[in-house]
């Protein structure tokens, strides 16, 4: 980033971005509360941001709190990823219709409007990444959302107690991958932004708001949010972990993990990567109409591992073995990274608690086979 490129945006012109984002074209996504969680849905105005809010978290716990100040984005990640809008939870895939000749078949048209993400954590922007080498190649409804999103990333500066991202690689600064980055600053009696453009769709947005050059103090800003939000974080992924689980499959830690687990599949509908899915084809009762559809399974569920025979991954050891397994280790092989990004989603939305980061610890320790770091 060049320091000229840093431009400081007044919380009274918040309204600004919204407004130039939707007479754009965009739909406009961001954080909001509802059913006692902050969650993505249509923005419209500021007022419709978590102004004030924050969150708790804890292993099998999350609570919102009000906070002592304003704040627009002044909480972590809540029970929902934008996954949801570029790999939806159910969509129609086609739809087919007999015809004299046979079946006509009819490929689902994607929604045309343009998607904005506005808030997006670094751990999130490296998800998003993640799921781009997954469907990219080979979903044409995944590309077609994609290509037309724009990204406007939000610096953390706080972190919850289940956030690992720094032992991640993933945060809590935005580096890369957005088109415009947002530091919130809250001191003082100062409330602005600093907006740092990642593309050239994002600095084009920034030409059209009202904002003003920022100096090399409130550049500083940003490193302050960053060792603020890196000092609060009380858990890390162990290193070597790739090594560590390619190498214990029998390690005596995954029955006691299993004994625990109520393989619910929270963990991996709150993930922000994890990509399974299954497809159904459906009929009318005159066979004359027939739709494919798509939804979001789990390696938890008895059924996603079933093959002619059987299930493959009858107890809920084999399932959460695979899943961990895939998510930290086997993932490289596939796309060149982990699948994990460190958010402590699936930490905070276990029923019991489970901690990834402990159960890695675990198998590396007493009784484990240790990778080369």
């Amino acid at each position: 980033m060049n320091e000229g490129d840093l431009r400081i945006l007044e919380r009274r012109d918040f309204q600004s971005l919204i407004d130039a984002l939707r007479h754009a074209g965009y739909r406009v996504l961001g954080p909001v509360v509802r059913d006692a969680a902050i969650v993505y849905d249509e923005i419209r105005s500021d007022t419709d941001l978590p102004v004030g809010w924050t969150d708790e978290q804890e292993g099998g716990s999350y609570r919102l709190k009000r906070r002592d100040d304003a704040a627009l984005f002044g909480y972590v990640v809540g029970p929902q990823s934008w996954k949801k809008y570029l790999f939806p939870p159910r969509e129609k895939l086609w739809q087919a219709d007999r015809t004299k000749q046979g079946f006509t078949v009819h490929e689902e048209p994607v929604e045309d409007v343009p998607l904005a993400f506005l808030g997006v954590r670094s751990c999130e922007l490296h998800a998003i990444a993640i799921q781009d080498r997954t469907f990219m190649p080979v979903d044409p409804h995944y590309r077609a959302r994609r290509e037309k999103l724009l990204l406007i990333a939000i610096n953390c500066g706080q972190a919850a107690s289940t956030c690992f991202c720094v032992s991640m690689n993933t945060g809590p600064r935005a580096r890369a991958g957005f088109d415009l980055a947002l530091t919130e600053v809250l001191r003082d009696g100062i409330h602005h932004f600093l907006l740092e453009p990642g593309s050239e769709k994002g600095a084009s947005l920034i030409r059209g708001l009202p904002t003003r050059p920022a100096t090399r103090e409130n550049a500083a800003e940003i490193d302050r949010a960053e060792e603020r939000a890196t000092a609060q974080m009380k858990r890390s992924m162990e290193p070597g972990a790739r090594e560590i689980l390619a190498k214990n499959p029998e390690h005596p830690r995954w029955e006691d993990v299993a004994s625990r687990c109520l393989a619910c599949a929270n963990c991996t509908m709150a993930c922000p990567t994890c990509f399974c899915s299954t497809v159904e084809d459906v009929t009318d009762l005159t066979g004359d109409h027939a739709e494919r559809w798509r939804s979001w399974d789990s390696c938890f569920t008895l059924d996603f591992s079933r093959l002619h025979g059987g299930s493959v991954r009858t107890s809920t050891k084999s399932r959460y073995r695979q899943w961990l397994t895939h998510k930290l280790s086997s993932w490289y092989d596939q796309f060149g990274s982990s699948g994990c990004v460190g958010c402590g989603r699936c930490i905070t939305w276990c029923p019991v608690g489970i901690d990834l980061t402990v159960e890695v610890r675990a198998i590396g320790g007493a009784g484990g086979t240790h990778g080369t770091h």
